[in-house]
């Protein structure tokens, strides 16, 4: 997880500054989650993010926004309560939603959204072995 400034945001997600149509620069798709350090809420959505960053790695970038730090960032995003979290596909417009979601709403917007499916774990050896009957 990686808090972003305007200038490391103008290099990796969206340069606002410049572009007038939205144009995604990652390599992957990625979770941004615009919050402050005063934000209640905003402090229950940080270890979800950081459970969904471990388990979704090389998968989802997950970027952080400090609305107070980054001003101009938050209103050229229109952000007026926080948390807010933008969905960023590979094609396609962002999709933002406002509130602290529980893990499965963020899995569900991974999925949806991003178009990424949940990583599976391996398969344990005893369950690639044929049944055997008696």
């Amino acid at each position: 997880m990686e808090n972003l400034t305007k200038e490391t945001f103008t290099e990796k997600v969206f340069d606002f500054e410049n572009a007038k149509e939205w144009k995604f620069k990652g390599d992957k798709p990625a979770i941004i989650d615009f919050y402050a350090d005063w934000c209640g809420p905003c402090k229950t959505v940080t270890p979800i993010l950081e459970s969904l960053a471990s388990d979704y790695d090389g998968q989802v970038d997950i970027y952080k926004i400090d609305t107070e730090a980054q001003q101009e960032l938050a209103g050229a995003f229109g952000i007026k309560s926080i948390p807010s979290i933008l969905f960023i596909p590979m094609d396609g417009q962002p999709e933002m939603v406002m509130g602290a979601l529980p893990k499965a709403s963020f899995e569900e917007g991974i999925k949806s959204v991003l178009g990424v499916k949940h990583r599976t774990s391996k398969p344990r050896p005893e369950d690639d072995e044929d049944e055997v009957e008696d």
